[in-house]
């Protein structure tokens, strides 16, 4: 599995500008635009808070992987973002989170869902990749350290 498949470049925001939890789900959903017709960001952001008042998606070491499923989808749908100051998002081990990669999902595909979940926490647990990626320079850089995962 490669993330670039369901990955494109302009849902991948280097520079995020929230500075709250529901801002960054905000920011991150608001990014889907044009790009998923029929796309429903009102009822995306109440999803993600619903699953976000059931524990934190913030996984520690600086990661955040919000997470949830829209009946309205009919693919996967990731989004990618980087806050170089960090966001307070309730993380496990209390600290800012950074890297923060949204999965949406359609209600029907649950096992596709938890195997890019699986795939994205098992790539996040890997210090050297999280370098790369708080390093990494814009959108094209960001893409180049994606795209070979």
């Amino acid at each position: 599995m490669k993330l670039s498949d369901y990955l494109a470049k302009d849902l991948i925001l280097p520079e995020l500008s929230a500075r709250t939890k529901s801002e960054v789900l905000a920011e991150l959903i608001a990014s889907v635009g044009d790009s998923v017709p029929g796309f429903d960001a009102k009822r995306a952001l109440e999803v993600l808070m619903e699953r976000e008042y059931l524990g934190t998606t913030g996984i520690g070491d600086g990661v955040a992987i919000p997470h949830g499923k829209l009946e309205s989808l009919d693919r996967i749908v990731l989004i990618v973002g980087r806050s170089l100051e960090g966001v307070d998002f309730e993380a496990l081990d209390f600290k800012l989170c950074n890297i923060f990669f949204l999965v949406l999902a359609p209600e029907q595909v649950a096992g596709m869902h938890l195997r890019i979940l699986a795939h994205i926490s098992r790539l996040l647990k890997d210090e050297a990749f999280r370098r790369s990626f708080m390093e990494a320079e814009g959108r094209d850089g960001l893409w180049d350290v994606l795209a070979e995962t």
